[in-house]
């Protein structure tokens, strides 16, 4: 008897108990070189220069302010 509940171009394929969707174990990565790049995801950054000099001259002004 036919399955119905099928398509056209589909097929039915008897499986294995571990073989089901979603129950295969991957060899392998899909891209390798994804692998590195998620490793060496940078971490938070120190502040730049610009940020630097700019804190500091706050830092004289707010001092300066409170000392007059």
């Amino acid at each position: 008897m036919a399955n119905r509940s099928l398509g056209t171009r589909q097929k039915l394929i008897f499986r294995g108990p571990a073989q089901g969707p979603g129950k295969a174990v991957p060899k392998g990565p899909r891209n390798p070189l994804v692998v590195p790049a998620l490793q060496r995801k940078a971490g938070p950054h120190g502040k730049s220069r610009g940020a630097e000099r700019q804190a500091a001259r706050r830092l004289l002004r707010s001092g300066a302010d409170g000392d007059s």
